[in-house]
């Protein structure tokens, strides 16, 4: 007879594959007269043993749990494969000043889903470089799915002749310069920015601003840089709505200055272009900014993830394609470089019409209307709270507060 006290990890099991015998044995357990012995004299009882039928069961139930391979776990459900555009080309020759985002919208609903079609060809030397005059052609695999694959532009060549212009780059993912241009000379900033920027910290002879042709003694400048900075002013705070915390500055641009003398304490610099006075305490950012192509990946933001735009650049007040704005969510929150968002257009609260019956011409009542998808967002820059982002589409105008999710 098998005891309870001896049952193995494997009659666990059995018992588990022999759930309503196990019960009645249970129900039979609870159904027995309690003992009247105190209880502080009573000693552990062992469990009762197993029932003869239910023996000859576990024993089955064993023998076949040693013998048959252990249930797979089921497969992840598939991913719905990328969706086309409607009105996607049967092929497209790449131009002058394309973007690969710009391409793959031709293609995609949605753009940055476009590793997911790409058709590596095993004849170029890089499938992943576009050049202007390549061919790229919409194609269907073997199982139905799209594909795009690359056609090679000026791949012949009929004559010997020697080419005039310099020869040109691969495409860009996205528009860089954008990007650089606006890191540059940053009209938002990030409270970890505003802290670790270099500042100035003296206009030369004690004047209490500085404009073109001026020196002016800069603390924070690394060691031996002679490059060119901007000049950037500090203004009003960026607040999260949602809880009220200081996220960055609104920054607006003063001057450019270049290094005349380089200091471990004071570094001299010069003005040599100037919108509007500097004076001390002003931050310093450096124009010449590299914008590495492979650090931004575009790919879907976390399905969790959903935050505010709190701030554009300019302070315009409606959003449109390839402006720079801030949303009120970054690295604490799991939000990296390359992530995109979908943009929601917030629903405003309007005169609830359907008040407006039995004879009533009027009514007080309101009613919010819901968000609608306004366009898509690509995260360029991130910090621990605070992100900037490049709005890469717009389908009807962004606005501050505009919702950003996972698209």
């Amino acid at each position: 007879m098998v005891s309870n006290q001896v049952v193995t990890h494997k009659a666990r099991v059995a018992f588990g594959l022999l759930g309503g015998l196990a019960l009645a044995l249970a129900s039979g357990c609870r159904s027995m007269p309690e003992t009247s012995a105190p209880a502080a004299a009573a000693a552990p009882a062992p469990l009762m043993a197993a029932a003869p039928e239910a023996e000859n069961a576990i024993s089955v139930a064993l023998a076949r749990e040693s013998t048959e391979p252990a249930a797979a776990a089921p497969a992840p459900a598939p991913q719905p494969a990328p969706v086309l555009n409607p009105n996607a080309p049967a092929s497209y020759v790449v131009q002058h000043g394309d973007t690969l985002w710009d391409i793959s919208a031709k293609f995609l609903r949605d753009p940055w889903l476009w590793p997911e079609i790409w058709h590596a060809n095993p004849a170029v030397a890089n499938p992943h470089l576009i050049y202007p005059g390549d061919t790229l052609k919409l194609v269907y695999g073997s199982n139905g799915a799209p594909e795009v694959q690359l056609i090679p532009g000026n791949a012949v060549r009929v004559s010997p002749l020697v080419r005039s212009s310099a020869l040109e780059g691969p495409i860009q993912a996205i528009p860089y310069k954008l990007i650089a241009s606006f890191l540059g000379r940053p009209s938002l900033l990030a409270t970890e920015e505003v802290a670790r920027a270099p500042k100035i910290a003296v206009v030369r002879d004690n004047h209490l601003v500085a404009s073109l042709s001026d020196d002016v003694y800069v603390k924070g400048l690394p060691p031996g840089d002679a490059g060119r900075y901007s000049i950037v002013r500090v203004g009003e705070e960026l607040r999260d709505p949602e809880t009220g915390h200081v996220l960055g500055y609104m920054g607006s641009y003063a001057a450019s200055a270049r290094v005349d003398q380089a200091s471990d304490k004071l570094a001299r610099l010069r003005l040599v272009q100037s919108t509007r006075e500097a004076v001390a305490g002003d931050l310093l950012f450096a124009e010449d900014v590299a914008v590495p192509a492979s650090d931004i990946v575009p790919h879907a933001a976390p399905a969790s993830l959903a935050g505010q735009i709190i701030a554009v650049v300019d302070g315009v007040s409606q959003i449109g394609q390839y402006d720079v704005v801030a949303v009120n969510r970054g690295t604490k929150q799991g939000l990296e470089v390359g992530h995109v968002l979908a943009i929601d257009q917030k629903g405003g609260v309007v005169p609830d019409g359907s008040c407006k019956t039995f004879g009533r011409t009027s009514c007080r009542s309101t009613v919010r209307l819901p968000s609608e998808r306004a366009g898509t967002l690509l995260i360029f820059k991130t910090y621990e709270g605070i992100s900037f982002g490049l709005v890469t589409q717009t389908t009807v105008p962004v606005r501050v507060a505009d919702v950003v999710r996972a698209p």
